[in-house]
């Protein structure tokens, strides 16, 4: 009678993905990220289009420094979430498919909105 198979620990950071892998995670992430930050933004955009004063209350939670954290983290998710579809766009029609490549442009989006992200955030700041 065959032994029953011992139950393995999984520990999720010792795991060595690839850069794609990351890339498409924070693909998934980002898109959460987003959705979830929608409803704020659609309220905060509507809010500021209601008076001069409300644009000014707006304006003035823009100088809080949580706000501009979160502002900073779900600029990141946009651009992310925007180069990396692209590059999955890219790849459904056999643009960018072969592994030199993908990991090549894996980097670009992880890097490029981070790039993108702090040239945003200098803007902001």
């Amino acid at each position: 009678m065959p032994q029953p198979s011992r139950q393995a620990f999984l520990n999720p950071l010792q795991i060595k993905m690839p850069v794609g892998a990351w890339t498409s995670l924070g693909h998934r992430i980002t898109g959460i990220l987003l959705a979830a930050g929608l409803p704020l933004s659609v309220y905060l955009v509507d809010r500021s289009m209601r008076s001069e004063q409300a644009f000014a209350d707006v304006s003035a939670m823009f100088k809080m420094l949580p706000v501009k954290g979160l502002a900073v983290i779900l600029l990141w998710a946009l651009s992310h979430h925007l180069l990396a579809g692209v590059r999955h766009l890219l790849t459904d029609f056999n643009l960018g498919s072969p592994l030199r490549t993908a990991r090549r442009t894996a980097w670009f989006v992880n890097l490029g909105a981070i790039a993108v992200t702090l040239v945003a955030a200098g803007v902001l700041l």
